[in-house]
Parts: C-alpha cells; sequence; structure tokens
C-alpha cells in the first residue's frame, strides 16, 4: 500500500509537545523540505517550456490597432489632395500559420516534453533522497533516546548495587573495595548518561531542520524499531527483483540524451526554408477629423462644394481591408549560425551520452554497495539479538550470586558492562539493518518501507517516448 497523505499541522503552541511517528516525518518532509521545493520549481519550469515550444507549432491570431495623424502631407500637396488624409485609423486580425519550419516545431516539443519528464523523475529521486535522510535522521534521533534510556536503566541498577554493598559490609559479608569499586562504577556511568543525553538532543536538532520546524519546537517520536518491525523490513527487501533500470536517476538521464537528440533536428532545420501562410482581415477609416462614423461609403454628396458631379468622396467610415498570402523564407546564408547551433547540439548531446553512461555505473556501484550493506547488517543483527539475551542471562546469574556472597562485584560489574554494550549493539544493528533495507529500496528505485507495514514511492513514472 502507498503511504497516504497526512494531512498534520505545524500550527503547534510552543509549549505543546509535538508527537510525531517516522511516517508523518517523512510526509513533512516531503511537503516542506527545501530541496522537494526546488524539485518542484524545475518541473514548474519545464511545464513552461512544454507551452512555449508547443506555441511554434499552433496557429497565431493576433489583434492590433493603429491610429495616424498626418501633419503635413507631401504627396497630397504635390500631386493631388485625395491623398490628404490626416487621419488614420487601422484595426487588422491576423491569423497565420507555419506549413513548413524543416521538423523544429515538432523536435522541440518533443525536446521539452522529455525534459519536463526527466524534470519529473529527478524530483522524484529528490523525493526519494529527502526520505531516506529523514529516516536516518529520525532513527538516529530515536536511537539516542534508546541508548539514554539503556544507560539510565544500568545507571540506576549502579546505584542500587551501590545501596546493596555498603549492607553487605556493614553487615561484615564483603570487604571496603566492594563498596569503593561499586561507587566508582556508578560514578563512571553518570558521564554517559549525560553524553546520551546531548547525542539526543543533537540528533532532534538534524530532524528540526530537515522538517523546517523551530529549533527548540519540542518533539515525542513515537516510532521506534524493533525486532518484530525489522522482521517485516526483512521480507519486504528479500523481494530483490530489481537490478535498478527503473531508477528515477538512470531514466532522467536517459530522456535527457533523447531530449539532447532531439535538439540537434531542431538546429538542422535552420538550413531548411520556413513557409507561413496567412490571413489578415480588418477595417481602416480616414476621417477628417474625430473619431469615424460608422460603416464607411463613397458618394458624390460626400464631396465639398464645387465639386465636379462625377468626383466620389469617402464618408471617413470604416472600410473593409482583407488579404491571404504565403510567406517563403529560406537563410542561404547566415555566417555559419545554423552550423555553430548544429555544432553545440551535437557536443550537448554527446555529454548527455556520457553522462547516461556514468549514472548507470554509479547506480550499479551504488547497487552492489546496498547489498554488501544489507548483508553485512542482517548479519550483525541475528549475532547482537542472540548476544543480548546470553548476557541478560549472565548479569542475573552474577547479580545473584552476588547477593548471595557466593560472586564478587567484579562479576557483577563486568556482565553488567557487557549487558549495556549487547544492549547497545542490539539496537544499532536494528536501525543499521532498517536503514541498509531503505537505502537498497532507494537504489533499486523500489518503494521506501516503512514501519507498520507502509512503503513510500515517491519516485514518478515517466510516459515521455
Amino acid at each position: 500500500m502507498i503511504l497516504p497523505l497526512l494531512v498534520f499541522s505545524l500550527s503547534v503552541v510552543s509549549q505543546d509537545t509535538l508527537r510525531l511517528s517516522l511516517p508523518e516525518a517523512v510526509t513533512i518532509a516531503l511537503r516542506e523540505a527545501d530541496e522537494v521545493k526546488r524539485a518542484n520549481a524545475d518541473v514548474s519550469l519545464t511545464e513552461a517550456q512544454v507551452t512555449t515550444s508547443r506555441a511554434t507549432a499552433l496557429p497565431q491570431l493576433r489583434l492590433t490597432g493603429t491610429y495616424n495623424h498626418v501633419l503635413a502631407n507631401a504627396r497630397a500637396r504635390a500631386v493631388n489632395q485625395v491623398f490628404n488624409q490626416p487621419n488614420t485609423y487601422n484595426v487588422n486580425a491576423n491569423l497565420s500559420q507555419t506549413l513548413f519550419q524543416g521538423g523544429r516545431e515538432f523536435a522541440s516539443w518533443r525536446a521539452a516534453r522529455r525534459v519536463r519528464e526527466a524534470a519529473r523523475l529527478t524530483a522524484g529521486e529528490t523525493k526519494s533522497e529527502v526520505a531516506v535522510g529523514v529516516l536516518r535522521a529520525y532513527l538516529e534521533a530515536s536511537l539516542a533516546e534508546r541508548f539514554e534510556n539503556i544507560r539510565g536503566e544500568n545507571l540506576i541498577l549502579a546505584s542500587q548495587r551501590v545501596e546493596q554493598s555498603e549492607q553487605l559490609f556493614t553487615a561484615g559479608r564483603v570487604a571496603r573495595y566492594d563498596v569503593l569499586r561499586s561507587r566508582v562504577e556508578r560514578a563512571n556511568l553518570e558521564p554517559l548518561v549525560i553524553q546520551a543525553r546531548n547525542d539526543r538532543e543533537i540528533a532532534l536538532l538534524e530532524l528540526r531542520r530537515l522538517l523546517n520546524l523551530p529549533p527548540d519546537a519540542p518533539i515525542r517520536l513515537t516510532t521506534t524499531i524493533d525486532s518484530s518491525s525489522v522482521s517485516m523490513i526483512l521480507a519486504a527487501s528479500s523481494q530483490d527483483d530489481f537490478d535498478g533500470s527503473n531508477r528515477a536517476s538512470v531514466r532522467a538521464a536517459e530522456l535527457t540524451a533523447r531530449a539532447r537528440r532531439d535538439a540537434i533536428a531542431a538546429a538542422r532545420a535552420d538550413w531548411l526554408p520556413t513557409i507561413t501562410v496567412f490571413f489578415q482581415s480588418g477595417v481602416q477609416a480616414f476621417p477628417q477629423s474625430g473619431f469615424p462614423p460608422g460603416r464607411g461609403e463613397t458618394s458624390p454628396r460626400f464631396c465639398p462644394e464645387g465639386s465636379p458631379a462625377d468626383r466620389s468622396c469617402q464618408n471617413g467610415g470604416w472600410f473593409g481591408d482583407r488579404a491571404l498570402g504565403v510567406n517563403f523564407s529560406w537563410p542561404l546564408f547566415d555566417g555559419l549560425r545554423a552550423k555553430g547551433a548544429i555544432d553545440l547540439a551535437q557536443a550537448q548531446h554527446e555529454i548527455a551520452e556520457i553522462a547516461l553512461a556514468q549514472e548507470r555505473e554509479a547506480v550499479a556501484l551504488e547497487i552492489a554497495r546496498a547489498r554488501a550493506e544489507l548483508s553485512r547488517s542482517r548479519a550483525v543483527f541475528a549475532a547482537r539479538r542472540q548476544t543480548v539475551s546470553e548476557a541478560d542471562e549472565a548479569f542475573r546469574l552474577a547479580s545473584l550470586r552476588y547477593s548471595r556472597g557466593i560472586g564478587t562485584s567484579l562479576e557483577v560489574s563486568d556482565s553488567q558492562l557487557q549487558l549495556l554494550i549487547s544492549q547497545t549493539d542490539e539496537a544499532q544493528s536494528a536501525v543499521d539493518l532498517y536503514l541498509a533495507a531503505a537505502e537498497l529500496a532507494r537504489a533499486l528505485g523500489r518503494p521506501i518501507p516503512l514501519p507498520g507495514g507502509t512503503v513510500i514511492s515517491p519516485q514518478t513514472t515517466a510516459n515521455a517516448p
């Protein structure tokens, strides 16, 4: 199932604690992270480029209007007063359609669409990286909190052992050396607890930064990685039927290379002619003064008094003006501009092909590393689980022997230290295993598993040919 879009309000009062689960943190990051916003802006930019490139193949309709007032008309004064038209109004609608551009319009349109799909795939890749980054920051903060709890519990046990040693010393059952040793052990655990608390605060600061939250916003993490969740993650990652060819970054590089090849065709179109058909329809008026009165007419009655009877004059109204034609343009020599554009497009296509090959190699190496890390993490996690159970049993037996006066405080201290180490190692191995599975899923272009059986699939599918 795909992780649903969680409507999560960030308008939290500064005194309130924000309870935040791992899926909610990922959802917030995919909506608020600066990297995601930049990727979405790049997609919007390519959408505009597609619209612009498509416009060159569609018909153009323009409405124009002009007004011209002649202060002195040389032709009217030198030839005939019939040319004396002091005011000219002109309104035209021009419809044009390019019939042939050498294939430039279609090549540009294909290139723009492929660049748009490449931007969408890159945005999906960015979202995957952001999601894994939030997973890492969240789990590091959760792990630091768990380390703090483990070391705090060990500090409590050490304090209890100090009280027990003092009681046994009062009863004459242990030497003062045992009392001093237990006090030193408790004192040595106190800096570890403080260090764990500082690590947790630093990890939470990093998580707040990724989520664009205030640095002092109180957060409570509600998701933990335990043995059961790790088992589900391992079951999801065992379906390793991907080879990385579906990786968004690889497909984006492929589309970019195709777009560069289309750019070569668009550049070659500069060597070919351009044919455009147009139809213009409008009206013109030539009033002696003021605005045209209405529809234009010609008649002797509009002529000045004393004019010949066969003379016809216009009333200054609107007269129809229509034209139909074909434009033909062929650049025979453009100073080698077209050759330079073709050479540039070919060089960019070659660079794109090299970038595609490098991206495929990088993805293959990244997948190999992720698989090796997952295998290592799986083996370490299995070993750490067994070690924790054995260390816990050893600590309980040593504590029991010491309480009955059979064992020594040195045995208890060593067993407690081993238990502390094994507990922290198990917690670390569980987080490492989960992150290794998430990194492998991202490297393969698969949905990233989340605790609770959900997945997140931020990568976008491209449909461009």
